[in-house]
């Protein structure tokens, strides 16, 4: 059974308000719209579970051809085998020669971004960009590109707008701040 609906009491207090992301999504769908006009149709690949939200706002506002595919990866907790990610899902679809752009909620340390971005590019798009709709740059420890950004934050565990804590508030309409505790590493890997 699925945890109930915080209480109003139990929100995490704000750090990116829902009218800030609305209009910050617009401006990424408005400049992704204009870079790949002449690009024919794009594929969006989202990260699953986190940028489902992120990315359904950002297909919706693009004025060019799309094509909307699905990855899951799962980082290892730092205790276990820090740094491995392994692929859970894949796309259905065959990438080689297509624009493809990678919808991602958060980039943390970068290390699954890196992973995602390095296999992604072996099967030879003709190009191959990131947008993130948050980033720590504080805990960056791979390089990693990101095209299009939507907001920078502090090194602080974030809800919303598709992230979570253990599940639980993914669906706040905007992004908040939560009290955790170092055991739980980084948001994504």
């Amino acid at each position: 059974m699925a945890d109930p609906p915080p209480a109003e009491h139990d929100l995490p207090p704000v750090l990116i308000s829902e009218e800030a992301i609305v209009q910050r999504v617009a401006e990424l769908a408005g400049q992704i719209s204009s870079d790949y006009a002449q690009a024919g149709e794009i594929v969006l690949v989202g990260v699953l579970k986190g940028a489902f939200i992120f990315l359904a706002d950002l297909a919706r506002r693009l004025t060019i051809e799309r094509r909307v595919e699905f990855i899951a990866l799962s980082s290892y907790p730092s205790g276990a085998r820090s740094g491995a990610v392994r692929l859970l899902m894949d796309m259905r679809c065959d990438i080689r020669g297509r624009h493809v752009l990678v919808v991602e909620d958060i980039v943390d340390t970068g290390s699954t971004l890196r992973y995602l971005l390095d296999m992604l590019g072996a099967r030879e798009p003709a190009s191959l960009r990131c947008c993130a709709l948050v980033r720590k740059k504080e805990r960056l420890r791979s390089e990693v590109e990101i095209r299009y950004l939507g907001f920078d934050i502090p090194d602080r565990w974030v809800v919303g707008y598709g992230l979570d804590y253990r599940e639980r508030y993914r669906t706040l309409p905007y992004i908040g701040i939560m009290d955790t505790s170092e055991e739980d590493g980084p948001q994504d890997g």
